[in-house]
């Protein structure tokens, strides 16, 4: 059930791809995303040199024989690295499908993806984005509606809307998610023209998820009212958890702070701690309108089984004959 485009071409159980997250998509994390029957990615921006890619990867081939990806960020940073010795690594280490993300389309890069007969997955936030990496070589573009965690762009066109409007207007596979939580967004994603989700928020609370538990409580008990945006007034918009840290990147917003003034309240390293430590209001983290819909701590496994039965459930009650 639930065959598509996306898991023909690579070869993986269900069509869920396990959104990239920062100081989360370690390979452990990736792996088990893989291994629960979906595309398992690593966040390559995680790591801080060739040599320790270069190891995480290898981890990642030890706890799974199953397709995975590698994400380069495009993104700016704070610690910017080198993604050309990154790919240097990945073709090295034959890693066979890439993940981009960020402000732009990696153009130089897009030739050694080719060139190495990569399947390139780009994440973008509309048409125009979609298009631009169609015309570069991409093999499937991802997009996520304004619900979503993290970046939200700057169209601000919802789930609904954006998924059937990026179908229409490239002639390559489509990714779609934005506050996707269950069966019955899978299935919602799927007959908008989609050949996948992308599920990043409601994975946060499951039990291989490498964040204290602490949030993962707090993220349970959380609502869809429960996030906010930030970072807007410098052209960066995040959609975030609604703590005490994403409340002060707001005040600093509304008093003028620059982007200088933001990082001091939104570092990752801050972000880190949190995750760490379990301290509620360390930092920001993205997190989409969907973490509603969170009820328990399921394996990645048990959340994609259960999504998977409860969308075959709603065909079957849907196509049901008196």
């Amino acid at each position: 059930m639930f065959e598509t485009e996306l898991t023909k071409r690579l070869g993986i159980k269900y069509p869920i791809i396990g959104g990239t997250m920062m100081h989360i998509s370690f390979p452990e994390y990736a792996a088990a995303v893989s291994n629960a029957g979906g595309l398992g990615i690593m966040a390559s921006a995680i790591f801080k040199s060739q040599d320790e890619l270069s190891k995480a990867i290898d981890r990642l081939k030890e706890l799974t024989d199953k397709p995975f990806a590698v994400n380069i960020n495009l993104f700016p940073s704070m610690a910017p690295v080198d993604n050309n010795l990154y790919m240097d690594v990945l073709q090295e280490k034959k890693v066979n499908i890439i993940e981009t993300s960020g402000h732009f389309a990696p153009i130089e890069l897009s030739e050694r993806f080719k060139a190495a007969g990569m399947t390139w997955i780009h994440k973008c936030v509309g048409v125009r984005y979609a298009k631009k990496a169609e015309k570069l070589g991409a093999d499937f573009v991802t997009v996520v509606g304004y619900e979503n965690g993290g970046a939200t762009g700057k169209l601000d066109i919802g789930t609904l809307v954006l998924i059937p409007t990026v179908v229409d207007a490239v002639n390559l596979p489509v990714i779609g998610g934005g506050g996707v939580s269950d069966g019955r967004g899978l299935l919602a994603v799927l007959s908008l023209g989609a050949e996948g989700v992308v599920i990043g928020s409601r994975m946060l609370a499951t039990q291989e998820c490498p964040i204290h538990d602490n949030l993962k409580t707090a993220l349970v008990n959380a609502t869809e009212l429960d996030t906010m945006l930030v970072m807007r007034s410098v052209g960066a918009t995040h959609r975030v958890w609604a703590n005490k840290a994403a409340k002060r990147c707001v005040d600093v917003e509304d008093s003028g702070g620059d982007l200088e003034d933001l990082i001091k309240v939104a570092a990752g390293t801050e972000s880190k701690r949190m995750y760490d430590t379990g301290d509620l209001d360390a930092g920001v983290m993205s997190c989409g309108q969907g973490i509603g819909m969170a009820c328990d701590i399921p394996t990645i496994k048990e959340l994609f089984d259960r999504i998977i039965n409860q969308a075959g459930e709603i065909i079957d009650k849907i196509t049901a004959k008196d």
